[in-house]
């Protein structure tokens, strides 16, 4: 069960009314989960949802790369929700199911190009160590150029707070539980 709920509509401040409605006329054309909680600070979800459509929607990423990292990063957190929502998108986008199926039991998949290989490498380097040695680095410029590594990192970031924010307030619990996700130390809610 969430921790938070969505505001009902009539507790919400007419700035927090007109959040939910800019998001809702969006590219996504619903309040997406994190949301629920960044309503909270009416800036904050504004901010953030604005970022979120700009890192998933308008980078020079290919869907499919950017879901790969989302995935990624989904998993770092055992983020139940947020694997959920994003193993359908990056099945769309294109993805394949051993890769998925791979990243959700924490296996190296057998990825498709370069453009996949160097977004797996640097977000499993980047993810758990905070850095990324100079190699991987030019690696990566070298395949995503400077913008699809500035963007590449972002979205990275950006999700870590989207499963963080998912996990402290328990979002899309218990609709979301991930069987492949079991963890004896934190088992789902």
């Amino acid at each position: 069960m969430a921790r938070l709920e969505m505001l009902p509509e009539e507790a919400m401040s007419p700035a927090q009314k007109d959040a939910v409605a800019e998001v809702v006329a969006g590219i996504r054309g619903r309040v997406p989960a994190p949301m629920i909680a960044w309503l909270r600070n009416v800036e904050l979800a504004n901010r953030g949802q604005r970022l979120g459509e700009l890192l998933r929607f308008k980078t020079t990423l290919e869907p499919r790369i950017s879901e790969l990292a989302i995935l990624l990063c989904a998993r770092h957190w055992t983020s139940h929700h947020e694997w959920t929502a994003h193993k359908r998108e990056g099945l769309k986008a294109g993805m394949d199911h051993e890769v998925i199926a791979a990243i959700a039991a924490r296996r190296a998949p057998v990825l498709r190009d370069e453009r996949e290989q160097v977004v797996y490498d640097i977000a499993t380097v980047l993810l758990p160590k905070g850095r990324i040695p100079q190699a991987l680095y030019d690696r990566g410029i070298a395949v995503l150029g400077e913008q699809g590594m500035v963007e590449l990192v972002a979205i990275l970031g950006f999700y870590c707070m989207v499963s963080l924010t998912l996990n402290a307030f328990e979002l899309g619990i218990p609709g979301s539980i991930v069987p492949e996700f079991e963890d004896p130390e934190f088992p789902a809610p």
